[in-house]
């Protein structure tokens, strides 16, 4: 959530930045709260110290033994009207706050121009992208002819847009993660946190998820008001919610391995494929809490601990800057990660790596007390996949096949696999 300063004072300037996104902001209407609710808040003042001096006059009334009546009933009439103006001024106070809790963020001045993915900036490329002699499989028949991925029986067991692993994919799938967690936090220095898969409304909304993002999540119904979570990035992010962290300790870094829900709402008919788009998958998610000033230079060491897992598993990537149009509402600035797919011969986003400066701490409460002001300021909040373990995998077996369909493992992760170098059908 923005600053209500962007509102108040700066609002025009607010707007001007908001358009970059294709986000129009409704200035006429926020302009015309912000007036309403100053008169009602000047009528209370008046209202207020009205009030206070008939009561005063009540007082001295009694004193002098006069009848007190008449001024009692005046300044009962008084509280009335007070009651019903501080109502109005809740109503408006409330209609101006659902305005702005709707408001994107404002994006870094370094966030190129663009409405879509097609106007995002490539940065840098790492690693060979693999040539066959053959014609490459995608991760689905690989899968498949391995009898190791099963989407029939997902099907039948939940739906659409969930999977079955079985067997050395499975185990693959756990190997995976267990690496990118002991890379994080034996090298990177994050911590390791075990969070709800369940959470509250009030965490939903500190990310941001609530109350724009409601459709992508899966909620429970009955007597629970708890939703699933679409990320770890909201359980972990809430650890700091209404806290005041010492400068000493920051950055907090954290790192936690959960499964992921979503519902993919507006994704119809989009990557329905295989295991790129699924209501149910995999990640470990990285999280910042860091120091206003150190934010941007956190997020590049974000992004370059994401890059390090699949350099470690040789896998050819790119990384982007998203542009304007294409970053998500409450990042300041955002890096993809996309990882070389040969079955699709094309790069599929394999992590996501934002920095929301202050925008979702103004919604948690989340402060640190800077040293030199004695005084608490909001933290910067930064996330970044590290990575998609699903979508890792995905590539493993796309950049590791041979043409009898055998699948190579990594070097990296056949210590984990007990010493296993070869998955075969």
């Amino acid at each position: 959530m923005l600053d209500s300063k962007c509102f108040r004072e700066n609002i025009e300037q607010t707007a001007q930045q908001l358009a970059r996104r294709g986000f129009v902001l409704d200035v006429e209407t926020i302009k015309q709260l912000e007036a309403k609710r100053k008169q009602l808040q000047i009528k209370t003042q008046e209202l207020q110290n009205e009030r206070n001096v008939r009561s005063k006059a009540v007082g001295q009334a009694k004193a002098a033994g006069q009848d007190v009546a008449p001024l009692l009933a005046e300044v009962g009439k008084m509280g009335g009207e007070l009651a019903d103006v501080e109502k109005q001024t809740e109503a408006v106070v409330q209609e101006l706050f659902d305005l702005q809790a709707a408001v994107p963020n404002i994006l870094h001045s370094s966030v190129p121009d663009g409405r879509s993915e097609n106007d995002n900036v490539e940065i840098r490329r790492w690693g060979n992208v693999p040539t066959f002699s053959f014609t490459a499989k995608d991760h689905v028949d690989l899968g498949e002819q391995l009898k190791m991925m099963d989407f029939a029986v997902a099907a039948k067991i939940a739906g659409a847009r969930f999977v079955v692993l079985k067997g050395q994919l499975a185990k693959l799938q756990r190997a995976l993660t267990q690496f990118m967690l002991d890379v994080h936090t034996q090298e990177h220095g994050y911590l390791e946190t075990y969070v709800p898969y369940l959470v509250n409304k009030d965490s939903l909304y500190g990310t941001g998820q609530l109350p724009k993002f409601s459709d992508d999540l899966f909620h429970l119904s009955g007597e629970w008001n708890f939703s699933l979570i679409p990320t770890a990035e909201v359980p972990v992010t809430n650890i700091v919610r209404d806290e005041i962290i010492d400068a000493e300790q920051l950055p907090l870094k954290y790192v936690a391995h959960t499964p992921c829900f979503r519902s993919e709402a507006g994704t119809y008919g989009k990557d329905t494929r295989g295991m790129i788009r699924q209501h149910q998958f995999e990640k470990v998610e990285m999280v910042k809490i860091v120091k206003p000033q150190t934010s941007y230079q956190e997020l590049e060491t974000l992004v370059n601990n994401a890059e390090m897992i699949l350099q470690k598993l040789k896998l050819p990537y790119r990384v982007l800057t998203l542009c304007a149009g294409d970053t998500g509402a409450g990042s300041a600035k955002t890096y993809d990660l996309e990882v070389w797919l040969p079955g699709q011969h094309k790069y599929r986003e394999i992590s996501s790596c934002s920095n929301f400066e202050d925008y979702q701490a103004r919604r948690l409460k989340a402060r640190w007390r800077n040293p030199d002001t004695g005084k608490p300021e909001l933290v910067h909040t930064l996330n970044g996949s590290g990575l998609a373990v699903g979508r890792t995998l995905v590539a493993i077996l796309e950049n590791y096949q041979d043409e009898q369909g055998n699948i190579h493992i990594p070097e990296v992760l056949q210590s984990y696999m007990q010493g296993q170098k070869m998955i075969a059908p």
